[in-house]
């Protein structure tokens, strides 16, 4: 909707466009460009450089630099007339975000958004930057003194810019160049030297790992979890546990709404950076599941459930997919949507109910949360927990059902009050990969918790992105909508076939462990890197760019390498088509020699060494899925924490042959004395068939 002040505004080019990020730019007097031929052949035509600049619609600097910089019009002219200027979301092209971020950090030691590069109309950058003011202040060189600086010297030394681009180019060729440190194998001593990475970072007193900020990185988490499965080394359980306790303990969470914000910028969890992001509430609602599933704690299993209540409230569509974010702001305030004081709580709620509430969040009549200028308490408040259900209970002499009962009552009240706030705006965007994930996570708890509600929410999701995009044109695209433009990219077909092979797990409809398979055909036939292995993130008839870029390293997200690894793993064995494997083995060997030097970088890539150095299994039920010895056998398999198998179905008769088709060896595994029958196979060996199912997890969970 136009605000009034957006009425009396001319607009520019980026009002045409579908992206939130490039949306809220549209009003600027700069005169923006979306990435597009036009604004290249431009600068071309006219000799001028680009003002490229890079964010995101939840990105709190972003923001600033937009309402502080790009709506002057005196900046604006000066950008106009000298320079030709393009906006992207990151989120909307990660390959352009990726290499000019790799520029940055190459350039400057760190990177950030929002990302400010300026470059040739050829697309070369000589000036990287990140948040730049419009006036300069101690530190930061301000955008009205430093383009001047930058038009003189591209007009009047323009042999200076060409020393700079040479330099650049070459240093990235020759980085492309160079082959990877390939060593062969990872072993069980990498496996162990990441948990002790681990453990030396980790937080004893506030869990989480390093001061801060501090990021929740579930696949570190994840990995953990699979490294005491191995070990048995309850350190590594003990680790997990105290962090994924910390974290819904703490200020990180939305105690009133749910969900988990971005990051703490303090080392307690405490005080967040707001913004919601999608792919954050994915990873950790698997890592709660996986938790639950290695200690059947009820807590954890609340979380999960509470996650998705958010997720699907607040951030699902109405045709099935998930959208991207929630801002940090509201107003123009960072986090004023989520924060309270303790007169507002007195007013709202009952007196007894509202000294509980009080009592229990820690909220403080000055406040927790500070001024972002001044550093003053501001009043308001950051819900967080540190005392537990027990001694709050005993502090006001009541019984913990009584406490649980007064604070979800008094959680419902705010939640109200808060539904009329101004909220954080929305990106809408609905993007492949971080629906992947989500599948994935949503069949993964499905699966651990018995809720047939996930799966189905898990199905809604999937058959929309393969609908509006796969079936409808015959490949993925990155962005899911009627403008199909954007090209997939790895982590869309890794983080998407991930979702398929989970959800097969959970539902045993053989037409998503079909289309994973194809997925992945044909993300090896356009993605691989024939020369060196491993996954480029862009296919073989993407825009070219500075380099083509690959990546391992397990950042906010896990890479596309280290999820598609584990994808070949799994579908080898799921088909029995040993030429996967060998593909998975390929890019371990392509990434050893990098993995092994800083292994706490590369958790999820770990997590699938973990798998193929074994001990792992492989499981075929036959049986009739609406029987209830099958139903029992699965609740067996599905309720343990095993990361290392896969599962298979096959169906009795002619239901069976779909499954057959995928993998021969199924062909004659069927049910023994009509009961369900469970195929053990582990560590390439097969073991006798049983319709036992206590017999089934005996020799799953059998050492050797």
């Amino acid at each position: 909707m136009k605000t009034n002040d957006q009425n009396n505004r001319k607009t520019n080019r980026l009002i045409h466009e579908k992206s939130p990020y490039l949306l809220q730019h549209a009003y600027n007097p700069v005169d923006w460009y979306p990435w597009e031929e036009e604004a290249f052949k431009k600068a071309k035509d006219e000799g001028k450089p680009i003002f490229l600049s890079i964010g995101y619609s939840t990105c709190h600097w972003c923001h600033v630099m937009e309402k502080e910089s790009f709506e002057h019009q005196d900046l604006a002219d000066l950008m106009n007339n000298n320079f030709v200027s393009i906006k992207v979301d990151r989120e909307e092209r990660p390959d352009i975000d990726a290499v000019y971020m790799e520029v940055c950090q190459a350039m400057n030691g760190n990177g950030g958004w929002p990302l400010t590069i300026i470059m040739t109309p050829e697309k070369v950058p000589f000036v990287a930057a990140t948040y730049m003011p419009k006036e300069s202040i101690p530190g930061h060189i301000g955008l009205m003194e430093l383009l001047p600086q930058i038009n003189e010297i591209w007009t009047k030394e323009h042999h200076k810019i060409e020393e700079q681009t040479s330099m650049i180019v070459s240093h990235f060729s020759e980085q492309t160049a160079q082959k990877p440190m390939g060593k062969g194998i990872i072993g069980d001593n990498v496996l162990y030297l990441a948990f002790k990475h681990l453990e030396d970072t980790f937080d004893e007193e506030n869990g989480g790992f390093g001061n801060e900020p501090k990021f929740p990185s579930p696949h570190n988490l994840m990995y953990l979890l699979r490294y005491w499965n191995r070990s048995g080394d309850e350190r590594a359980l003990e680790i997990v546990e105290k962090t994924l306790s910390a974290m819904r303990s703490g200020g990180i969470y939305d105690h009133i709404g749910f969900g988990f914000h971005r990051y703490s910028t303090d080392s307690t969890w405490l005080i967040p950076h707001f913004e919601k992001m999608l792919y954050d509430q994915g990873m950790l609602a698997i890592a709660y599941s996986e938790a639950y599933q290695a200690t059947g704690k009820t807590e954890y299993a609340g979380t999960i459930r509470e996650i998705f209540e958010y997720i699907e409230r607040d951030m699902a569509s109405p045709k099935g997919g998930f959208y991207c974010a929630e801002d940090a702001d509201s107003e123009g305030v960072e986090g004023k949507f989520y924060v309270w004081d303790t007169n507002e709580i007195r007013e709202i709620l009952e007196e007894a109910n509202a000294e509980l509430f009080i009592d229990h969040f820690n909220m403080e009549k000055s406040g927790n949360f500070l001024d972002e200028s001044t550093r003053r308490p501001t009043g308001k408040n950051i819900l967080h927990i540190k005392a537990s259900p027990d001694e709050i209970a005993h502090k006001h002499n009541i019984d913990i059902e009584e406490l649980e009962n007064s604070i979800e009552k008094s959680r419902q009240k705010l939640f109200e009050v808060r539904e009329k706030r101004v909220h954080p705006s929305k990106d809408d965007k609905i993007l492949t990969d971080w629906n992947g994930l989500m599948i994935a996570s949503l069949a993964i708890a499905s699966r651990a918790l018995g809720e047939k509600r996930y799966e189905n929410l898990a199905k809604r999701c999937a058959d929309f992105i393969l609908t509006s995009t796969y079936m409808r044109t015959g490949s993925l695209s990155h962005l899911c909508s009627e403008r199909t433009e954007t090209p997939a990219f790895l982590e869309d077909h890794a983080f998407l076939i991930w979702g398929l092979i989970e959800l097969y797990e959970a539902t045993f409809e053989t037409s998503y462990l079909n289309t994973a398979l194809k997925l992945n055909e044909y993300l090896l036939d356009n993605y691989w890197d024939i020369e060196n292995g491993g996954f480029y993130q862009t296919a073989n008839t993407s825009e070219s760019l500075l380099f083509r870029k690959k990546e391992v390293y397990d950042g906010a997200i896990p890479s596309g390498n280290s999820v598609a690894f584990s994808n070949l793993i799994r579908l080898g064995r799921m088909t029995g088509n040993t030429e996967l494997e060998k593909k998975a083995y390929e890019i371990m060997k392509t990434f050893s020699g990098t993995v092994s030097t800083i292994p706490i970088g590369y958790t999820q890539f770990l997590s699938g060494v973990n798998f193929i150095l074994g001990p792992s299994s492989e499981v075929v039920i036959a049986g009739d899925l609406n029987s209830e010895d099958t139903k029992l056998m699965l609740s067996h398999l599905h309720k343990e924490y095993l990361p290392n198998k896969v599962v298979m179905f096959k169906a009795p008769g002619n239901e069976g042959n779909a499954i057959t088709r995928i993998a021969e060896y199924t062909e004659n595994l069927i049910m023994k004395d009509g009961k369900a029958t469970a195929y053990v196979c582990k560590d390439l060996s097969c073991k006798e068939p049983t319709t036992d199912p206590e017999k089934m997890m005996q020799l799953l969970k059998a050492k050797g």
